[in-house]
């Protein structure tokens, strides 16, 4: 099984992680444009559901895969890793079932009390197959990360995506005539397609060249892996309970922002505007970078657990080091577009400008969020994913308070909710920094914080600059395009001249390596 490097295995996802992100805005569009806002309505009414169905069904199983394959595979201990997939296996498989049952019973009351909408029964039983499907692509995925492996769920990643956007047209199509719920109800269908090829494709390439033989003695070898079971819950419980965290975190942010809102003088409309200004418009935008720092955290959680059983300390800094100087730098000119042009990007995204104002004042703090995410996994693979989750649980209880405090002020309103936000991203991430400091002596060394407020603030005053003498500040697509390939130019060769990319790194990528 081919075995990359961990910049190597980070590129591989980068690259899919970009083309899945694009194509799925193509998805979201043909689906807005075949069915309108009612149908879209049905469908994304679904969707949440699906996602903490499938949230709870995985069990965070496939970090803990990740880590302990990795582990028994630096040991070469083959028998071990074939425990880990089959009880994995065994364990997703059973919930799986369970909660499919449960999703099927469970839909007639959604349907009407939840959602008040009896035509959302449809898509919600017509979508629950895929919760068995995307179960057993769980533990494939997290496999294939452990053995440091990341071609085989890029490209099912992308594959995916070309599926699902293959059909959802034609079944929306066909469908439309019955009526609308019949029509969200292909949409769904046809994610279930895609979830399916994806996953028929990494089982191909896991009976390829492999040496497990996960059938044969399944039962045996489940049955003989309670302390795998007991290892891989160490890992998987507490990182469910940091999803399950930002799951209730976001089912409670709409309320007690409208709430404090109204507390502050504003009518029910203008509240649900600004809500909307926050999440739909300036959430969206922040959040652009971090399928970049996501994929070096999937990358950095098998390197870090490999290191760990070889017990390679300074490996694991450099890592971790490698992870944050990568991450800061790949967010830190988005910040400095999303800071100086706030106004121009959101014009051009959604015809309104009118959360400039919340862009600004986010787009910094935010980049703490982007390292945020390696710190995190470097957490889950030292085996510290409880400190991580009782972190973010410190964390949205802190965001909670000042959010209280400061949007129920009729000077702040829903200002006052984006800064306990901010408040939020920046403890947690401290939060991490101290576990790492505490457990193994780690933090970032001076000289490269020090560097990085001089890529910051060398790229603001040069983009400043820019904008100042050669952006007129009309909202040209092309000509804004063009200025911002000029920014990210000079900001390139910032990073090289303070040494955020190094040559070693360059030549693990396949178009800088020499020719032999």
């Amino acid at each position: 099984m081919t075995k990359q490097t961990f910049i190597q295995g980070a590129l591989i996802l980068i690259i899919a992680g970009m083309l899945t992100r694009f194509m799925g805005f193509i998805n979201r569009m043909v689906v807005a444009r075949f069915m309108g806002e009612e149908g879209v309505g049905l469908y994304m009414m679904a969707l949440p559901t699906l996602f903490l169905v499938m949230t709870l069904t995985q069990f965070g199983l496939p970090v803990a895969i990740s880590k302990r394959v990795a582990e028994a595979d630096a040991q070469n201990d083959s028998k071990k890793i074939k425990q880990i997939v089959a009880v994995s296996l065994a364990i997703t498989l059973s919930a799986s079932v369970l909660f499919t049952v449960l999703l099927i019973l469970a839909a007639p009351i959604l349907s009407v009390t939840l959602f008040t909408d009896s035509r959302v029964l449809l898509p919600l039983i017509v979508i629950s197959p895929i919760i068995p499907i995307a179960a057993v692509s769980a533990v494939l995925r997290g496999y294939f990360q452990g053995k440091q492996n990341m071609k085989p769920q890029s490209i099912a990643q992308v594959l995916e995506q070309i599926v699902r956007i293959t059909f959802v047209g034609v079944f929306i199509y066909i469908l439309l005539p019955y009526g609308i719920e019949y029509a969200a109800a292909g949409a769904m269908f046809s994610i279930i397609i895609g979830e399916f090829a994806s996953l028929l494709y990494m089982i191909r390439k896991f009976r390829q060249k492999r040496k497990l033989k996960i059938r044969k003695h399944f039962t045996e070898t489940v049955l003989s892996g309670k302390s795998t079971a007991k290892e891989l819950l160490s890992i998987s419980m507490p990182t469910l309970g940091n999803r399950m965290i930002g799951s209730i975190s976001n089912f409670l942010d709409p309320i007690i922002i409208v709430q404090s809102l109204a507390l502050a003088g504003v009518t029910a409309a203008a509240a649900t505007k600004q809500y909307g200004e926050l999440m739909g418009y300036t959430m969206p935008l922040l959040f652009l970078p971090t399928f970049i720092t996501s994929s070096l955290s999937i990358a950095l959680v098998p390197s870090i657990s490999e290191a760990g059983a070889k017990n390679q300390t300074e490996l694991i800094h450099n890592r971790i080091h490698q992870s944050i100087r990568i991450s800061f730098a790949s967010g830190a000119v988005a910040t400095i577009i999303m800071t100086l042009f706030a106004s121009d990007l959101l014009n051009l995204m959604y015809r309104s400008d009118s959360a400039a104002s919340l862009l600004i004042i986010m787009a910094p703090f935010f980049l703490f969020l982007y390292i945020q995410a390696p710190l995190q996994a470097a957490l889950q693979a030292l085996d510290l994913a409880r400190p991580a989750m009782w972190n973010s649980l410190i964390g949205v209880i802190l965001k909670f308070g000042v959010m209280i405090l400061l949007a129920t002020s009729s000077n702040l309103g829903i200002k006052g909710a984006a800064v306990a936000i901010c408040v939020n991203v920046v403890l947690v991430t401290f939060l991490h920094i101290g576990v790492l400091r505490r457990e193994i002596n780690y933090f970032p060394a001076w000289k490269d914080i020090i560097r990085m407020i001089i890529l910051c603030g060398a790229t603001f005053l040069l983009t400043y600059y820019i904008k100042n003498q050669f952006y007129t500040g009309d909202t040209n697509l092309i000509s804004f395009i063009l200025l911002l390939l000029i920014i990210v130019i000079i900001y390139f060769i910032l990073l090289l001249l303070l040494g955020f990319i190094r040559k070693e790194e360059l030549r693990q990528l396949p178009f800088f390596s020499k020719k032999k």
